[in-house]
């Protein structure tokens, strides 16, 4: 597999089981920052012993600043995964916008509401958007067959032509039987040039 193409390109189509792959891959890469960064400051602070010093107010800027390039690279990775999966389904990428960015703006309206039954409605139809987001990429097959953005992820290869229908190779064309007398030793010789 080409992981350049899997992980980073946003062409092409993939199937069910690499978007699960991918979804690994995400946590996988979320966990491991969060693991090894909380290690790192934990022996800064106490190998200079100023945890003291040092609140939650203070820290929220060095994890934004430490956690943006991890997640401009974990965002580039979702999206490039997301969008060959939707892909797949004969879907645009453009579907990303109502599948995640939707809910998140669903539930920022719902906290600005004072009708807590129009609040309870956005949330409802946050919910749904997710669900159905979950569904479409994890859980449905893509369309069979080529469509617009590529060939089927999951058609086998194209077969190879029996023996009988290859060219077959011209053995009078290619080799010529010299003399004794002409030269090198008698016998089969490949000809040059021709």
């Amino acid at each position: 597999m080409d992981w350049t193409w899997y992980l980073f390109s946003f062409e092409g189509r993939i199937n069910r089981a690499k978007i699960w792959l991918a979804a690994l891959i995400w946590f996988a890469t979320i966990y491991s920052f969060m693991t090894i960064f909380t290690f790192v400051v934990v022996g800064i602070l106490f190998a200079f012993h100023i945890s003291h010093f040092v609140s939650s107010e203070t820290m929220h800027p060095v994890l934004y600043l430490a956690g943006s390039p991890l997640l401009v690279i974990f965002v580039w990775l979702f999206a490039a995964t997301a969008i060959k999966r939707l892909h797949d389904r004969a879907r645009s990428g453009w579907w990303l916008a109502p599948f995640f960015i939707g809910p998140g703006l669903l539930d920022r309206l719902s906290n600005w509401l004072d009708n807590p039954n129009l609040a309870l409605l956005a949330n409802t139809i946050g919910f749904v958007l997710g669900l159905w987001c979950f569904v479409e990429l994890f859980c449905l097959r893509g369309t069979s067959g080529p469509n617009r953005f590529g060939p089927d992820p999951l058609a086998p290869p194209a077969p190879i032509a029996p023996a009988e229908t290859r060219p077959r190779w011209d053995q009078q064309s290619q080799v010529e039987f010299v003399p004794h007398s002409a030269g090198p030793s008698p016998g089969a010789h490949v000809k040059r040039g021709a």
